[in-house]
């Protein structure tokens, strides 16, 4: 990756969030001269490649026009050192050893419950998929949907959970976290565990 952006990664990793001035300050005392649309041109391209949320506004204290302000996604986080996904292969394996295969899956029901309630889509199936989508990829899944025969096929790119993808538990994880989102139960079609290019949900229209 380009350094720069690399640079405004670590950035934001360490505030949390900041403006472009503030980028370009921090910048400026790391690497020397920057402008401003240097790193406007910057956080354009991690946006693309679903590093860097869309940004939200902050209004001034002082007379002047709204400020931007940036933050990293779930996707970015793969960037950085961290020991998530052999905690969660360990807290998985751990379940599993001490309790039956039900009481597994009503304790991540619990957990997909939790994390849908940061969402409450309204609206018709189509503007709940929109919200359910934004959600999703803003938490590294990648997801897209599209109308089909009959209905609507929600599809994720990416799994959060990729080295625990062959744990059936966390695939039955996610139906729960759609079905809690969108009121509706999806039907998996395709799995990226099985060998398919994404995991993909049937969702019929007459759910709507």
């Amino acid at each position: 990756m380009q350094e720069t952006r690399k640079h405004i990664l670590e950035i934001l990793k360490e505030r949390g969030q900041a403006t472009v001035d503030e980028l370009v300050d921090i910048l400026r005392s790391r690497r020397g001269s920057i402008t401003a649309v240097t790193v406007r041109h910057h956080l354009a391209r991690l946006q693309e490649e679903g590093l860097i949320a869309a940004p939200k506004q902050r209004h001034r204290d002082t007379p002047g026009r709204p400020q931007h302000i940036y933050a990293l996604t779930q996707k970015a986080a793969a960037f950085f050192p961290n020991n998530y996904q052999q905690l969660a292969a360990y807290l998985i394996g751990t379940l599993q050893e001490r309790f039956p295969e039900q009481e597994v899956n009503v304790i991540l029901d619990d957990v997909a419950d939790k994390m849908a309630a940061e969402v409450q889509p309204e609206g018709s199936l189509e503007e709940r998929l929109d919200v359910v989508v934004a959600y999703m990829s803003e938490h590294g899944y990648e997801a897209v949907w599209e109308t089909c025969e009959g209905g609507y096929l929600l599809h994720t790119e990416q799994c959060p959970y990729a080295d625990l993808a062959h744990d059936n538990h966390l695939c039955l994880m996610d139906v729960r976290l759609i079905s809690q989102m969108l009121g509706v139960v999806p039907q998996v079609v395709g799995r990226i565990a099985e060998g398919s290019d994404c995991c993909t949900y049937f969702i019929a229209k007459r759910a709507n």
